[in-house]
């Protein structure tokens, strides 16, 4: 595991094991608020309560985003679970400048490490509205006991993981998602498309951020 600087100053995890980054080098956090946070979360803000399932927790990232985007809104509350099968190693976590990049406070900085030091298979209160699952399994093991709004798909990528870009994978999250819930991911491949409708999504190919002509929504109608 390395560090790399990307284009808006943060910083993204380079694992030479598969040759490949957490994040686009193009902007780690750019890139994770434009396709998680506006394409995913701020698509379902209007709900009262949200369940979200995040594939590939990685470097918590996307999960200290949907807290902010939260505290912003002040109205919805959230059930988070995140899967992980190889967590990384707090020391790694500390080396990152998002605290910086995001001008966390004091308190924000604390609850970020906290997503990465609670303990697994078990339900935190990260804040009275914030609720955070962290499950240390295989995506292809994990068994819902619930219905998710959102699911934030941030796995490697197809050439990498392919097991996890299977139509099976998406008939199980299609299977564990509310109607009109919508996944969004940063790989707009073919294959990544038609395994999705395959599996009964509606798919949507959006604008990308820098780096990547296009992102997709998929909706289970």
């Amino acid at each position: 595991m390395e560090l790399k600087t990307t284009s808006d100053g943060s910083h993204t995890i380079f694992d030479s094991s598969i040759s490949e980054t957490y994040h686009s080098v193009h902007g780690a956090i750019q890139e994770a608020k434009h396709i998680f946070i506006e394409a995913g979360l701020k698509y379902k803000q209007q709900l009262s309560e949200i369940n979200i399932l995040e594939v590939g927790f990685g470097t918590g990232l996307n999960t200290i985003l949907t807290l902010l985007t939260l505290i912003e809104q002040q109205k919805t509350s959230l059930f988070y679970t995140t899967i992980e099968k190889f967590p990384l190693n707090i020391s790694i976590i500390k080396k990152l400048n998002y605290s910086t990049q995001l001008n966390l406070t004091t308190a924000q900085e604390k609850l970020f490490l906290t997503f990465h030091t609670c303990s697994f298979k078990k339900i935190h209160s990260i804040t009275p509205t914030f609720k955070f699952l962290k499950i240390d399994d295989a995506l292809e093991n994990y068994q819902p006991s619930t219905k998710f709004d959102i699911v934030y798909f941030d796995a490697f990528s197809p050439e990498k993981q392919p097991e996890l870009w299977q139509q099976n994978i998406f008939n199980k999250i299609y299977a564990s998602m509310n109607s009109n819930g919508i996944l969004v991911t940063y790989c707009a491949k073919g294959i990544v498309k038609r395994a999705l409708i395959a599996s009964g999504f509606t798919v949507e190919k959006l604008p990308g951020p820098p780096g990547k002509r296009e992102i997709i929504r998929a909706i289970k109608k």
